[in-house]
């Protein structure tokens, strides 16, 4: 007999529940904020709303299901099963820390603050809640979105909705050796401020802000297509490195495959630093299009 399907209602703590933990009561961070000329009203009244939608998002779990609760943090930790639908309560970028745990499961999600959010990935109300459990049950139209991957040559694995970062973990120069697929010689030895590959849901912002500064011809994927772009933060030019390949676009199974040359590099996704790979010299990550996408309800 098959399971019944699990609804998974991920969240995070609000600024406010982060406020009052960091000075102890309400009053306190109240005061923080006023001897800065601030007022904690704001913050604790999108505490409410946001409280308030995930009440009403767990309420709308129909009684044959299971349900679940995970905050962001445990999202490592949290064994995602293949019957899930996985109801997302917050802002879009929620959505896609949650995106590289997942293995296909549908995702709704539910915007918290509308008007406040882009709402891009959290397209939903609250309210709306029991009627799109039953579509992804029932096998509901879904967007299919591009992710971007990074295999290790020692086979650590990241997944990432918006981009992937390769660079130094703090503030230094990262030393490389960047080349494609199929290329034949030991590609172009590079110091830079890290390599930035992103999709087409990332191109919303910080694939963006590049594609924007270098003044790029390379036309922006959407979310759905299968085309990865890439670019080099800052390459730097000296008798050892060159700047001749700072750019360009993946598709189908094409990658890019980059070479340590420095003490340390982070591999993370999505703006997870906590969640990352550790490479160090001589090690290799191959970065590419996922087979995995994101199934979000429309």
């Amino acid at each position: 007999m098959s399971l019944a399907p699990r609804a998974v209602l991920v969240h995070r703590r609000t600024e406010y529940e982060e406020l009052v933990a960091r000075h102890g009561t309400h009053g306190q961070a109240a005061f923080f904020l006023s001897s800065r000329g601030r007022s904690l009203d704001e913050v604790a009244d999108r505490h409410h709303r946001t409280r308030q939608a995930l009440r009403e998002a767990e309420a709308a779990v129909p009684l044959t299901w299971r349900s679940s609760r995970v905050e962001r943090a445990d999202l490592d930790r949290f064994l995602f099963a293949p019957e899930d639908v996985v109801v997302v309560v917050g802002q879009d970028g929620l959505v896609a820390n949650t995106a590289k745990y997942l293995s296909g499961q549908p995702v709704v999600g539910i915007d918290t603050d509308p008007g406040r959010n882009p709402g891009v990935l959290v397209r939903h109300r609250s309210t709306d809640t029991a009627a799109l459990l039953r579509a992804a049950a029932a096998g509901g139209r879904t967007d299919d979105l591009t992710m971007v991957e990074a295999v290790a040559d020692d086979t650590q694995r990241l997944l990432a909705l918006n981009e992937i970062y390769f660079g130094p973990p703090g503030h230094q120069t990262a030393r490389y050796r960047l080349c494609a697929d199929g290329d034949t010689g030991p590609g172009e030895a590079q110091a830079s401020s890290g390599v930035l590959v992103g999709t087409g849901t990332g191109a919303t912002g910080w694939l963006r802000s590049l594609w924007l500064e270098r003044g790029s011809t390379l036309p922006l994927p959407a979310p759905c297509d299968r085309r990865l772009l890439w670019f080099v933060r800052e390459a730097w030019p000296s008798p050892a490195t060159g700047t001749t390949r700072v750019s360009g676009h993946l598709q189908g199974r094409q990658g890019l495959r980059l070479t340590v040359e420095s003490d340390r590099i982070a591999v993370f996704g999505d703006g997870m630093e906590a969640d990352a790979l550790q490479l160090t010299w001589g090690q290799s990550v191959r970065l590419g299009i996922a087979e995995t996408s994101l199934r979000l309800l429309v």
